[in-house]
């Protein structure tokens, strides 16, 4: 069996032993504590080992320890010694991130140690990672969509500990769960493990968030930026030592204007209702405000759970919507107010009845709501005055028919979901290396749409409309030729149907369809590991692209049919350096990805029309755009000196073809062998970072930090016209600094985005804050019960 080993060392006044060796004597096995003195060593074999603790500045320890359950805690203090040389001990390092990147699978690691210092969001850090493109529509709390190398929207499974994140509702969303919660971000590329098997084939992105219960800790955090941005977040965990009880409490708050300037495809109509484009303005009605928590409470490392949790997760949000899918026109009036209460209970036994056995049972419900209102009728420039028009002689504001909204009809909508998600995966190791395990994934839902405004519209008493998807799926996990070859089979089987009554009619969809993946990793030579995969796999709509989401200015499409994609991935990994000043490492993956009926965005081809009776209806829907082709190559360089220089360089380069021969109609398809529009398909980041020790004060810590991105100009649309916005070419830099105080516990930092105020842009050429500014205040409290 194998288990792990974590804990915290701390000086005898109750600071944080920093960069400290701790090894399992007898074996290659070792790690050295971060900067809160943690430090944790995975992949343990059951038995008795010596625990050495060693550094320059500390009396050795030496602590007969027994590897007996899945994760053993062992905390200690250190004392201060002389000026004594003492014999480097050597430390053969093998991280979760680096087991996890050599397992077969096409994954990435993102660690967010350094990042929860600084005025960061999970979506700029994901938005860093080699292949990864986070599409969003505006600043802070706009809709957002993620692209894997050209798989986005249901191909790719967005989780959190697991469970899907739509489970959890808008108010809880990457965007509001700020890095310091987290403890790292996993982002897979293609075939998913068994504990995420489900509807997806493009990857998924799972954000585990901090569990660490060896030192009861708490943390927060409070920073302020351009364009009145406000958060904040704080973090506590107890974990009573002698009966295991642990006590998990979370919660952020987010207080934005979203005020930023912008310049780009903004159009203005004078009283002659011409059109003029490029102008500065900026952006108002767009403030966004949610304030989440997370309460857990349960056990852990006891003799009937190694974890076991009753969770409560409550989340509320107010956001303006200040224009569609496109900035064509701006809207005053126009606001969502959404919010979800989330059950969940969480179970994981390792020698579950009989040695060798596992059971982890994860089970969400959630309760949704999503308020929408849009009954103003006066229409808006983006100056921010109303549209002006001359009639009779005179120069009026333009104002839209009685019964019109910002945005089409009038709307007061709210929209009840009742989501129910239960993943339980079952493992037996039959024998040393060779696993077995399978695996059931139910995702329901229930949504009731609700007209407010016309109480006896036909779909307040009848409108129920439901998805419900059944996975069941078989993993086959083996380690052979002395661990150096790893493999893994899966074949899985989906179930989905979608109900809904329309006009009084009762419609039942329901779509069968298996599905099967392979990866292996295999280490050639020491540090050197081969990585490929390949699936076969289906994909079913979710709600909201087959029944729409008014909030996000999606219309319904309940003939949306499920996509298949068959896809390859191939690459390698090496650590081409690795010693006590220099560690380089080398990652690169090539990828073929064939997509049949494959699910996207219909394009926005329409732009704003100033006629009184003409509302301009900026929305998009899902649509199945028939057969596609991507093929593309990522690669990645990371290079440390001395613990203090990182540099990080990393690009994804891909086409997204069109590969339908013909139309409907038996004609040559007009759009045959073109990249898709709307989709960035060049990319490069680098970042730089550099520590300094004793500085300002002795044993204080100050990092600098670097980061730019290009993204290459693609088409928003499938015409290439002077008429219409083409995403230019996006280039943007971003420089930072920390200050740790000598005791640890209190972090400031400044960051500077976008500083030189380029043009960043994202999905249907939606422009993204410009040059900001943020201050950042982080506190640490750990051993409070000391």
């Amino acid at each position: 069996m194998i288990g792990s080993i974590s804990g915290q060392l701390m000086h005898k006044d109750g600071s944080a032993a920093s960069h400290i060796t701790v090894t399992l004597d007898g074996s290659s096995l070792g790690t050295i504590t971060d900067q809160h003195g943690r430090y944790e060593i995975a992949n343990v074999p059951y038995g008795r080992f010596k625990l050495h603790i060693s550094a320059i500045d500390i009396t050795p320890q030496h602590h007969e320890v027994h590897i007996g359950q899945p994760n053993m805690v062992f905390n200690s203090i250190v004392y201060p010694k002389g000026e004594t040389n003492i014999e480097e001990v050597a430390v053969e390092r093998k991280t979760v991130k680096r087991d996890m990147e050599t397992s077969g699978f096409a994954v990435a690691v993102i660690e967010t140690k350094e990042a929860s210092l600084r005025n960061l969001t999970t979506n700029e850090l994901l938005d860093r990672a080699v292949g990864v493109r986070v599409r969003q529509n505006g600043g802070i709390g706009s809709q957002i969509e993620y692209n894997l190398n050209g798989m986005s929207g249901s191909a790719i499974g967005i989780f959190i500990d697991g469970t899907p994140i739509s489970t959890f509702g808008q108010s809880f969303n990457l965007n509001n769960i700020p890095p310091a919660m987290i403890e790292r971000i996993e982002v897979y590329k293609g075939v998913l493990p068994s504990h995420l098997t489900g509807d997806y084939v493009g990857g998924a992105i799972n954000v585990i968030m901090r569990k660490d219960a060896s030192a009861n800790n708490i943390t927060a955090a409070v920073s302020y930026g351009s364009f009145n941005t406000f958060q904040a977040d704080i973090a506590a965990l107890y974990r009573n030592q002698k009966n295991g009880f642990t006590t998990r409490l979370s919660g952020a708050y987010i207080n934005t204007d979203n005020s930023y300037e912008m310049w780009g495809n903004c159009m203005m109509t004078d009283a002659q209702q011409r059109l003029t484009r490029y102008n500065r303005f900026r952006r108002f009605n767009n403030k966004y405000r949610s304030i989440s928590g997370r309460f857990e409470f349960g056990f852990t490392d006891v003799k009937w759970a190694d974890q076991f949790f009753l969770g409560y997760n409550i989340s509320d949000t107010y956001q303006d919507i200040p224009h569609g899918v496109t900035m064509a026109q701006p809207y005053v009036g126009r606001f969502n107010e959404y919010q979800a209460h989330v059950f969940s209970l969480n179970y994981i036994k390792n020698n579950f009845l009989l040695h060798g056995l596992a059971l982890n049972v994860n089970t969400v419900y959630s309760k949704r709501s999503t308020y929408l209102q849009d009954t103003a009728r006066t229409i808006y420039n983006w100056d921010g005055n109303p549209m002006m028009i001359i009639r009779n002689g005179e120069t009026v504001p333009l104002v839209r028919p009685v019964g019109r909204g910002q945005q089409g009809a009038a709307v007061i909508t709210n929209i009840d979901r009742d989501i129910i998600n239960s993943r339980t995966n079952l493992s037996y190791m039959v024998a040393q290396g060779h696993r077995i395990s399978v695996n059931h994934n139910l995702n329901s839902t229930r949504r009731q749409d609700e007209d407010l405004l016309n109480p006896s519209a036909p779909m307040n008493p009848q409108n129920q409309r439901s998805t419900t998807t059944n996975i069941f799926g078989f993993n086959y996990e083996a380690q052979m030729l002395n661990n150096r070859l790893k493999t893994n089979v899966l074949a899985k089987y989906t179930i989905n149907q979608n109900h809904y009554d329309n006009a009084g009619t009762t419609t039942t969809l329901t779509n069968r369809n298996p599905g099967y993946g392979f990866t292996a990793s295999y280490n050639v030579i020491p540090k050197l590991y081969l990585i490929a995969s390949t699936e076969n796999s289906f994909i079913s709509p979710r709600d909201e692209q087959i029944f729409g989401s008014p909030e996000t200015n999606i219309v319904e499409n309940l003939e949306l049919k499920p996509e298949r994609n068959v896809n390859y991935n191939a690459g390698f990994r090496y650590e081409a350096l690795s010693d006590e000043t220099h560690r380089l490492s080398l990652y690169a993956s090539a990828f073929w990805r064939n997509g049949y009926d494959k699910i996207a965005a219909e394009a926005v081809d329409s732009v704003i029309v100033g006629r009184e009776n003409d509302a301009n209806l900026q929305t998009t829907r899902f649509i199945n755009i028939g057969r596609t082709q991507s093929r593309g190559f990522e690669a990645e360089v990371t290079y440390v000196y001395a613990n203090k220089l990182n540099l990080l360089v990393n690009f994804s380069r891909f086409n997204t073809l069109m590969k339908t021969e013909f139309d409907e109609n038996g004609n040559p398809h007009r759009f045959f062998n073109r990249q898709l529009p709307n989709e960035p398909y060049f990319m490069v980041n680098g970042s730089v970072q550099y520590r300094l020790d004793n500085l300002i004060q002795r044993k204080s810590t100050v990092n600098v930090f670097y980061n730019t991105g290009y993204v290459a100009p693609f088409s928003t649309v499938w015409f290439d016209s002077e008429d219409w916005f083409r995403t230019p070419t996006q280039f943007f830099h971003d420089v930072g600094a920390s200050y740790r105080t000598p005791s640890g516990k209190i972090i400031v930092s400044l960051d500077v985005k976008n500083i030189t105020n380029g043009e960043v842009y994202d999905n249907f050429g939606v422009q993204k804050p410009g040059r900001g500014y943020y201050l950042k205040l982080n506190y640490m409290l750990n051993n409070f019960t000391k």
